[in-house]
C-alpha cells in the first residue's frame, strides 16, 4: 500500500512539473527588445504620444520648419478616433513629411493588466489602422504609461515591434507647467547627455505651441542632431510596406 501511494505521488509530481506555467507558451515565442535611450552619439529623438489629435499638424509644421524629424506614437481610439477625417489628414501629413509613426496601442490601456489576447488586440487594431491609412505596419511601439511585462514583450516579438520607453520626460502629462517643462529642458541641455530620447505629448496645447518649439531651439543651439527613434537606434522604421487604402464604412472606432 505504501509503494502504491508513493508511486501515485511520483506520477502526480511528474505530471505537475510537465505542465507549463501561465504565459510560458507565449514566452517561447521570444521577447521584443526594450530600449530606454538612443545609441547614436549627440542625437535627440523627439517623441509625441497619445495622438492623433488636433495639435498634431501644428507640431508637424514646427518640426518641418526647423528641419527636425520626430516620432509620433499613436493610439486608435483615445483623444480622438484615428479614422476621423481630420486625424487621417494630420497623420498622413506627418508620415509624408518623413516623421516616423509608431504604435501606442488602441485604447491607451495599461497593457500589464490585460490578457495575451487583449494585448494582441490592442496592438493589432492600431497596426491595422496604420496599414489602411498609411500603407505601413509599425516596427516600434510604446506601451501606455511605459508599463510592460513579458506578455507585452512577447506580443511585441510576434508583431515585429520593439518596445520604446524614454530617458527624458518633459512632464506635460503629469502636471508640469510650460515654465517647468522649459526649465527641465534647460537643465537637460546644461547636463548635455550623449543622447536623448524625449517623451512629449501632442495633446496639450501649451506643449505643442510653447514647450516643444522652445525645446527644439535649445537642443539645436546645444549642437544636437535630431532623428527619428529608428534612426537613433539603427532599427527598421516599419515592419511592412504596402499601399494606403481608401476609407470605407469599416473604418470605425
Amino acid at each position: 500500500m505504501q509503494f502504491t501511494t508513493l508511486a501515485a505521488f511520483l506520477s502526480l509530481l511528474v505530471v505537475t512539473h510537465a505542465l507549463p506555467a501561465p504565459g510560458d507558451e507565449h514566452s517561447k515565442r521570444g521577447l521584443a527588445n526594450v530600449y530606454y535611450s538612443c545609441n547614436t552619439p549627440n542625437t535627440v529623438a523627439m517623441t509625441f504620444d497619445d495622438g492623433p489629435y488636433i495639435y498634431e499638424q501644428g507640431i508637424v509644421n514646427t518640426l518641418n520648419q526647423n528641419g527636425v524629424k520626430g516620432t509620433f506614437f499613436i493610439n486608435g481610439d483615445n483623444w480622438e478616433c484615428v479614422y476621423d477625417s481630420s486625424t487621417i489628414s494630420s497623420l498622413k501629413s506627418a508620415y509624408n513629411s518623413g516623421h516616423q509613426i509608431g504604435s501606442h496601442t488602441w485604447h491607451h490601456y495599461d497593457l500589464t493588466t490585460l490578457t495575451w489576447d487583449q494585448i494582441n488586440d490592442e496592438m493589432w487594431r492600431t497596426e491595422l489602422a496604420m496599414r489602411r491609412i498609411l500603407g505601413v505596419a509599425p516596427a516600434i511601439m510604446r506601451p501606455p504609461y511605459g508599463n510592460f511585462n513579458d506578455l507585452v514583450r512577447s506580443a511585441g516579438s510576434v508583431r515585429n515591434q520593439s518596445v520604446i520607453i524614454w530617458d527624458f520626460d518633459d512632464g506635460d502629462s503629469t502636471g508640469s507647467t510650460v515654465a517647468q517643462s522649459e526649465a527641465d529642458y534647460q537643465t537637460l541641455v546644461n547636463q548635455h547627455p550623449n543622447n536623448v530620447l524625449a517623451l512629449n505629448h501632442e495633446t496639450y496645447e501649451t506643449s505643442a505651441h510653447q514647450a516643444i518649439p522652445y525645446a527644439i531651439q535649445k537642443l539645436k543651439a546645444a549642437g544636437y542632431k535630431f532623428a527619428t527613434v529608428s534612426e537613433c537606434l539603427g532599427l527598421p522604421a516599419y515592419s511592412w510596406y504596402g499601399a494606403p487604402q481608401t476609407k470605407d464604412s469599416s473604418w470605425t472606432c
